[in-house]
């Protein structure tokens, strides 16, 4: 089956970063078949479906490069109280969540995606594995992580920090399992990362064990860095380097490590990242709400590749794109760096290398995996149509998206996701929110809650 999405506005995404005019690109199988003006591109088709994209855009998919999705429960809560938060919880709401209750949320969270232009996430949680089939059956491009740290967690609330081995065994058995049953599944769109936690929460040991775990199984790795002053203040405290330096100390850092956050870095860190290679993902939303931002241009002139991600408590790749622009431009007081073209490229051909799959995705060209969504350019907010990439990084929303497809299918069509029953899952979402924050308050009564919480909207 061949589909040819007709009289479109193309961006390319390619190295030239070229847009083409009343153009067309078909879509054959999974791939990228053709793309060009639409008089050649058509009639070199003729048996194709054709899609009509008179006044859209298609553009790749948006890449998300680091998310935990189980935390859209949390939304409304978590933004607002710093990181780590000043909330005094033993444990978190999340945590308290049953195996259905974290299936809703997850697909809470795709569906939030699919919605934002997302084709491809790289999803880190605890037993991810419970919820795996669920994701791949939405039919994104996935990057599953099992989150692993060595750290004794009830010590650690003392400010002591103990690693316990035992720990360290069963979370890389788990990192092990996930790989044998998840890597390379759905005809390649789903992989596996490993995903040692934090430099704080990991041992040595575990850093060298993961490490050649992942280059064992032929994997990459993830990791959190520089993402709290109080890392570094732990890692300071109890290494004697800083967070970066305790990582290449301990074997860590290569061309294989997506380091995520990076707010914090100092010059030397900066230097040491882009000398090994390391790839970072600048999760610019979830930064700005707290009051951080990643040195990104730095990052980048020291040889790093970036992507984009978007944390905690959203889903939302057009948001993390502004506020990827609007932080560095802010941060350097800088008006025209970063342009719109780079911040787009850093979403999508930048995840695709962050990730390792530069080869199959993150932009159109023929030959590619076909993930792309199309947007509608005849909104209020993005005509005149004078510069289509700046219009949309600068004020595109995800209602301007009418469809998504990841490896030549649909997962949206005209505004409808195809893959996910969304009113249930929202309704359900909804009820579980609620009870998960519920049943944390019933258990710790005595913790102090700056917030009512109303009932679930029914």
């Amino acid at each position: 089956m061949t589909t040819v999405i007709a009289n479109a506005t193309i961006v390319t995404g390619n190295a030239g970063r070229d847009v083409l005019h009343d153009a067309a690109i078909a879509i054959a199988e999974d791939r990228i078949a053709a793309i060009g003006p639409t008089d050649d591109v058509r009639p070199a088709h003729p048996d194709a479906e054709v899609v009509d994209g008179r006044g859209k855009a298609v553009f790749p998919g948006l890449i998300n490069c680091h998310t935990h999705l189980l935390a859209t429960g949390d939304r409304g809560i978590l933004e607002d109280f710093g990181f780590p938060t000043r909330l005094t919880f033993p444990v978190s709401a999340r945590g308290l969540l049953t195996d259905e209750e974290r299936r809703i949320l997850a697909l809470l969270g795709v569906l939030e995606s699919i919605r934002s232009g997302v084709t491809c996430l790289l999803e880190i949680s605890s037993n991810v594995a419970g919820y795996a089939p669920d994701l791949a059956a939405t039919g994104l491009r996935l990057v599953l992580s099992e989150n692993i740290n060595d750290v004794d967690e009830a010590q650690v609330r003392e400010g002591v920090f103990r690693f316990d081995e035992a720990r360290a065994d069963a979370g890389l058995q788990r990192s092990a399992d996930l790989v044998d049953a998840w890597h390379g599944r759905e005809n390649g769109r789903v992989s596996c990362f490993l995903a040692p936690h934090a430099p704080e929460t990991c041992s040595p040991d575990l850093l060298r064990r993961a490490r050649e775990m992942a280059e064992r199984l032929g994997v990459r790795y993830t990791i959190h860095l520089s993402q709290s002053r109080e890392e570094i203040e732990a890692v300071m405290r109890v290494r004697g380097v800083p967070p970066t330096h305790y990582l290449f100390a301990s074997g860590f850092l290569g061309p294989g490590l997506l380091a995520a956050h990076c707010r914090y870095v100092n010059p030397a860190e900066i230097a040491l990242l882009g000398q090994t290679g390391v790839k970072v993902t600048n999760n610019a939303a979830i930064a700005a709400r707290r009051g951080a931002a990643a040195p990104v241009r730095e990052l980048q002139a020291a040889g790093c590749v970036i992507g984009m991600g978007t944390d905690n408590m959203a889903e939302d790749m057009v948001e993390v794109m502004r506020a990827g622009l609007f932080l560095e431009r802010v941060r350097r007081n800088d008006e025209v760096w970063p342009q719109p073209e780079d911040v787009l490229d850093w979403a999508t051909a930048g995840g695709a290398r962050a990730l390792g799959m530069q080869d199959i995705t993150g932009s159109l060209e023929v030959g590619k995996k076909a993930d792309l969504f199309v947007a509608d350019l005849m909104r209020p907010h993005l005509v005149p149509s004078l510069r289509p990439v700046s219009a949309f990084v600068h004020n595109g929303q995800p209602g301007d998206i009418t469809s998504v497809m990841v490896d030549g299918a649909w997962v949206m069509r005209d505004g409808k996701v195809l893959t996910i029953d969304e009113e249930d899952v929202v309704r359900r979402a909804e009820a579980v929110g609620h009870a998960s924050w519920r049943r944390l308050l019933d258990r710790y009564p005595n913790v102090p809650f700056p917030i009512n919480i109303p009932p679930p909207i029914s």
